[in-house]
């Protein structure tokens, strides 16, 4: 599974950090640090964190908008 965070939309509201400790984590008060290559463990509390975050800036390949799997199409 492959992350991205806009770090140009994150406002540092932490609750990605609160609900996928291992991924996320807030260095400092602002600065948001993540595991673009979180791990196939953290599936579901990533989808949680995606869910939870108010201004949408975090993305995963891999999931749906309701956290469940999805299947990429190669183009054909």
């Amino acid at each position: 599974m492959r992350l991205v965070v806009d770090l140009n939309k994150c406002q540092g509201y932490a609750q990605c950090a609160f609900l996928a400790p291992d991924v996320f984590a807030m260095h400092g008060e602002e600065a948001l640090i993540y595991d673009p290559r979180a791990g196939e463990e953290q599936r579901e509390r990533v989808a949680r964190a995606v869910a939870a975050c108010p201004v949408q800036a975090i993305t995963a390949d891999g999931l749906d908008r309701t956290g469940g799997a999805r299947e990429v199409s190669d183009g054909s």
